[in-house]
């Protein structure tokens, strides 16, 4: 696997296989849509433009997780901190970094600051956000990895009194299998003794959860038809976002929300460079994510089932959003 590093003072930025990622998405969004129903990977999304919108969806009204995550960090930060005693922050999907802030606050506080670890696909976020930090916070130095975390999680750089976190509910992006094979991955990425912190969206009331992703001034719309510009880069194709229609309705069998572009009228698509070619109907829809919602019970089974041992469980007043964590052995 190629990977390409640079340095720039207390910043080192490491790129894992740039060229190899761009055949591995082609692939992985061929397989995808070939499937009954046809998906695009959720990955996708984040582009530079689709992080931006995202950024944006954070700030609506009817979007609670990032306010009640963030208010519940801020609440648990110091406590969090302490019994991990990490010096050294580890982020999944760091995406800007808005809300790692107050865990670099707390470990700053507690005289414990070092590192930190984001890794992400957005490459220019990622790069805005490390540069941004070193400033901010003096003495801090920042290792970020570009690459997707369902394929280069093993290569996490190698470090100690570390705390992983996992933050936003993104492990409800993933299915079933992908869950458990991204906790099985995580573990053997992680050392004894390190801490790892995972945000959970939790099942709660169906109207607020539709309403979460339906907002009424259509941000989520556009960031959800915005992945099939990203798709037309990757591919040299000609979706045509305006063709489509968001939906994104709640499953209560499954407890997930499905986000779907939804064809306005009967079409064609040319992807060159999959050599596809593909015939939508009108009103037939393209799955681009799901937003699997969990109770502590199903969260505590599926780590204590990956070696992680959950040692701490907090939640908000209306029990909207909940953070674990657990230990590895």
């Amino acid at each position: 696997m190629s990977s390409v590093k640079e340095a720039i003072g207390s910043v080192v930025i490491e790129v894992r296989d740039r060229k190899g990622g761009i055949e591995h998405d082609r692939a992985a969004l061929q397989t995808a849509l070939r499937r009954r129903p046809r998906e695009i990977p959720s990955k996708l999304f984040y582009d530079e433009r689709g992080s931006a919108l995202f950024e944006r969806i954070t700030e609506l009204p009817e979007y609670y997780p990032t306010r009640t995550e963030r208010a519940l960090l801020e609440r648990v930060a110091d406590r969090v901190v302490a019994a991990s005693g990490a010096s050294q922050l580890v982020e999944i999907g760091s995406g800007a970094a808005t809300k790692t802030r107050i865990l670099l606050d707390a470990m700053a506080r507690q005289g414990r600051l070092q590192l930190y670890v984001p890794f992400d696909v957005a490459e220019g976020t990622l790069r805005r956000s490390a540069e941004e930090l070193v400033a901010e916070y003096p003495g801090l130095a920042v290792h970020g990895v570009v690459g997707d975390f369902t394929a280069h999680l093993g290569q996490i750089p190698e470090g100690e009194n570390r705390l992983i976190v996992f933050l936003g509910s993104t492990i409800g992006n993933l299915g079933p299998e992908e869950v458990r094979r991204f906790l099985a991955d995580l573990a053997r990425a992680m050392a004894p003794g390190d801490y790892f912190l995972l945000g959970v969206d939790l099942i709660k009331d169906v109207a607020r959860l539709e309403a979460a992703y339906n907002d009424a001034a259509g941000v989520t719309a556009e960031f959800n038809k915005n992945i099939l510009r990203a798709v037309n880069r990757l591919t040299g194709g000609d979706f045509d976002p305006d063709a489509f229609r968001h939906q994104a309705p709640y499953r209560a069998e499954l407890h997930r929300i499905e986000m779907w572009l939804l064809a306005t009228a009967r079409q064609i698509v040319h992807l060159p460079a999959l050599g596809m070619e593909i015939q939508l109907d009108q009103g037939e829809g393209i799955r681009t994510e799901i937003s699997t919602k969990y109770d502590r019970p199903q969260i505590e089974t599926l780590l204590a089932a990956n070696g992680l041992t959950p040692l701490g469980w907090y939640t908000d007043p209306e029990r909207l959003f909940g953070l674990s964590l657990s230990r590895r052995g």
